[in-house]
């Protein structure tokens, strides 16, 4: 399958893209989101894309253009890498959170349950640990934990039962093994979805540190931006984007003051942050050409 890039438009129309401004695209992937902000640049814009996977950074390699920049780097690496590139502040930053379809449809990856394929689910393969490597070592209580926590997995425990008793007898190492091993144990699901799916996506969560990136580069973005720029965030499960709302909300409203203090109203702490608009989901038309656009929702904050 072809990558379409998801709420393309809308996002980057989000940014408000200024012809002068300097843009960070924090999750490059194959590009869209970048080539749509570039076209919009002028000649002195600039902008700076990140991404960890090694695939989607040299396919970036094929922009060539004076005004771009690709880092391999965690987008968590945000402040480091502007600093290093002697930027203080930007114009605005955009973040399209989890798994790519080139990812998803790459059976060595790992990712899917749609192949049999060595158990990796790491977006950087060039460091860290495999799926298959924290499945042979991690005890019954630690799997139970990231399954039910990452995967909102009601059968957590009984999974990870499962997976101790079934390394005992042989490695995990593949994708369909750890599908058939979760199969035996989800007897009921939602009609058309995987017995594994909620397994396959807490365990690459984890893996990847998904939420512990996104929840450190959030602050880095706000203090990161000028008065005027916008982060523009696509969540697509409820996890990342019931982080993301609770980030633009807290800091739209600032610092909280114990009830019944007396305070000027001109000393009250002011946000950081407005929020703009309110979420956008993908269009029934979007949904129905790509149906991996169905659960995104994007924010968008602006700092004062």
């Amino acid at each position: 399958m072809a990558h379409a890039t998801v709420l393309l438009n809308e996002a980057v129309e989000a940014l408000q893209v200024k012809a002068d401004g300097i843009y960070v695209d924090c999750t490059f992937g194959r590009g869209g989101h970048s080539r749509l902000i570039l076209e919009k640049l002028g000649e002195r814009g600039r902008l700076i894309a990140l991404d960890k996977d090694p695939t989607a950074v040299a396919a970036g390699r094929a922009i060539e253009d004076a005004r771009f920049q690709l880092e391999h780097s965690e987008f968590e690496n945000l402040g480091a890498v502007l600093n290093r590139l002697g930027i203080a502040k930007v114009d605005g930053v955009l973040l399209d959170l989890g798994v790519s379809s080139p990812q998803l449809d790459d059976e060595q990856r790992g990712f899917s349950f749609r192949f049999d394929a060595p158990l990796d689910m790491r977006m950087d393969t060039s460091r860290g640990q495999t799926a298959a490597d924290w499945l042979a070592t991690a005890d019954e209580g630690e799997l139970t934990e990231v399954i039910r926590d990452y995967g909102e997995e009601r059968f957590a425990r009984q999974i990870a039962r499962t997976i101790v008793a079934a390394r005992q007898e042989r490695e995990i190492l593949t994708t369909k093994q750890l599908s058939d091993i979760v199969a035996q144990t989800v007897r009921t699901r939602e009609p058309g979805k995987n017995p594994a799916t909620r397994t396959f996506q807490a365990i690459r969560i984890y893996i990847n540190r998904e939420l512990e990136e996104l929840e450190s580069v959030l602050p880095q973005c706000v203090d990161h931006l000028k008065p005027g720029g916008r982060m523009a965030v696509i969540s697509f499960h409820s996890l990342e984007d019931r982080m993301v709302k609770r980030f633009m909300r807290d800091m739209a409203e600032g610092d909280k003051l114990p009830k019944g203090v007396p305070i000027r109203a001109a000393d009250v702490p002011q946000g950081r942050v407005r929020l703009i608009g309110k979420p956008v989901y993908a269009s029934d038309e979007e949904v129905s050409a790509n149906p991996r656009a169905r659960s995104a929702v994007l924010r968008v904050a602006e700092r004062l």
